[in-house]
């Protein structure tokens, strides 16, 4: 018998996490994997788009009370790009002007090896996901933070290898 899973989001901002100028603290992943298909093991990385399907990024959301950075950045991989993985170590935090509110943000992005893609998440119906390189996903992604935060893991994985990345966070 197969397991079945049932994932829902999280909505709402009663457990949400502000800074203390009043700002939302979100976390964000990089969903990467590596191209085996033509042997070439070139990086991809996973965008999904926002909830009005206008812009692409990398999954993001609200860090909640109950979590940690790293439980944030997986339930956010999950709910909006229907991936599973392992988290690594904090690529950075920047401060970014919300372009809804007006205010200054707190963002973390970490990096999110995937090793499960589900057919079927929470968010499916709201967001589309697309594999693509590094090059596009610099040229699509709308945040100028969430590039910086893949120019950095591009440059940590070119200098150690991947499973250093996956250890040093176990």
């Amino acid at each position: 018998m197969a397991a079945v899973c049932l994932l829902v989001s999280r909505s709402g901002r009663h457990l949400q996490r502000y800074n203390n100028t009043g700002g939302r603290q979100v976390v964000g992943c990089i969903p990467y994997r590596y191209k085996e298909e033509d042997m070439s093991n070139e990086l991809e990385v996973l965008l999904v788009s926002s909830q009005k399907g206008e812009a692409f990024m990398f999954p993001k959301g609200g860090w909640e009370i109950d979590e940690s950075l790293e439980e944030a950045a997986s339930r956010e991989s999950i709910e909006e790009a229907g991936v599973i993985g392992t988290v690594g170590n904090q690529l950075g935090q920047w401060n970014f002007i919300s372009k809804r509110h007006g205010i200054y943000y707190e963002g973390h992005m970490f990096p999110l090896f995937v090793n499960q893609q589900l057919d079927i998440w929470p968010e499916q119906n709201l967001r589309k996901r697309i594999w693509m390189t590094v090059p596009e996903a610099r040229e699509i992604c709308q945040h100028w933070w969430m590039k910086e935060a893949l120019d950095i893991l591009v440059k940590r994985l070119s200098s150690s290898s991947h499973q250093n990345i996956i250890d040093t966070n176990n």
